[in-house]
């Protein structure tokens, strides 16, 4: 792209400068977009799940419900509660819908579409995902009222706990790619299975591996059963209880673009990115791009269909399953994959 800029007269330097922000409005901009429809068919899941229509007024199919709750909160006044920290109350939104949009910079949607190519691509994601819980721990603190910070202290205990296990899992695919480079590892994936096959899930060392990043993904993302941090049983709405107009739906953006990236990580990571299922010619007609929008929406699927059908876990059995279960798990299979590398792959 900066050599389409240099073709327009421009300087190199003006030529990058320009290329960058054209790379990030490709990317933001659509994916607000996304946001927009996801939480659409979110509802639309749970409304079959349940037996219920969904929203069907506003649009054709009710499409439009989504911009219309938007254009709502936008109209809606902000207000900081008077023994609030307003400063922090009101960069606490920011913090979060930013370090969610800054992940995707080094997503690769098809073979060197990437806004970053950068080799350490899968460490930064690890990097920017943990600055997430700095957006609702802020949003908790400046609330000054207690059911807020109750929900912020969940939260951080919450992430630190998944973290260490995401973290492992991690180490077992790296491992097995050989770097850290996205690309790098969806092309390490490509007939992984029996010589066709292309993902990791096929490999019984990987299996599950994935289960566990996938469950740890729901936590992460505090998406349902694991959603303590806004049990409105208990905390009311947790850290956005104070919150109202556009510093709420920040929240909301922030919350699903960490989704589809959790979605989307799934689908690079274990499923072979925007490698078509198997190694056939004629699959490989088909976009890399669409086959990578597939598979984050079958995992997206997968996110509703379990908000919409299991009940939420008490706080100790969501810090059991984190810490005597996933953890030790996953530091056995670090062990075993290691193990197995050194003896098939090292020869030692």
């Amino acid at each position: 792209m900066t050599a389409f800029f240099e073709s327009l007269g421009m300087t190199y330097e003006w030529a990058w400068f320009s290329a960058t922000i054209a790379g990030i409005l490709l990317i933001a901009l659509p994916l607000m977009l996304a946001v927009a429809m996801i939480i659409y068919v979110d509802r639309k899941i749970w409304a079959a799940m349940a037996l219920r229509r969904g929203p069907n007024v506003v649009g054709p199919f009710g499409l439009l419900q989504s911009f219309a709750d938007g254009l709502k909160v936008f109209l809606q006044e902000t207000i900081v509660p008077s023994a609030a920290n307003k400063g922090l109350f009101l960069i606490a939104p920011i913090i979060t819908f930013t370090v969610a949009l800054a992940a995707w910079a080094v997503i690769p949607f098809n073979s060197g579409a990437v806004l970053a190519d950068i080799n350490v691509g899968l460490l930064y994601i690890l990097a920017i995902s943990s600055l997430g819980v700095y957006g609702v721990v802020v949003a908790g603190w400046a609330s000054n009222s207690k059911y807020p910070f109750f929900s912020a202290m969940r939260a951080a205990a919450q992430m630190i706990s998944y973290e260490v296990s995401i973290g492992f899992v991690l180490i077992c695919v790296v491992l097995y790619a050989g770097t850290f480079n996205m690309n790098g590892i969806i092309e390490a994936q490509r007939g992984h299975g029996f010589g066709f096959v292309n993902g990791y899930f096929f490999n019984l060392l990987l299996f599950p591996m994935f289960v566990v990043f996938l469950i740890s993904s729901l936590a992460e993302t505090a998406r349902a059963p694991f959603d303590l941090t806004e049990a409105e049983s208990e905390l009311v709405a947790g850290y956005q209880t104070e919150y109202s107009s556009m510093s709420f739906a920040l929240f909301w953006l922030g919350e699903y673009a960490n989704v589809l990236l959790m979605c989307t990580l799934n689908a690079i990571l274990f499923f072979g990115g925007w490698l078509p299922p198997v190694e056939l010619d004629i699959l490989y007609w088909v976009p890399g791009w669409v086959w990578l929008f597939t598979k984050i929406f079958f995992f997206f699927f997968i996110f509703s269909w379990v908000k919409a059908t299991v009940p939420r876990f008490r706080y100790d059995q969501l810090m059991r399953l984190g810490w005597k279960v996933f953890l030790p798990l996953s530091l056995l299979f670090v062990v075993l994959v290691s193990g197995w590398l050194m003896l098939t792959r090292y020869g030692v």
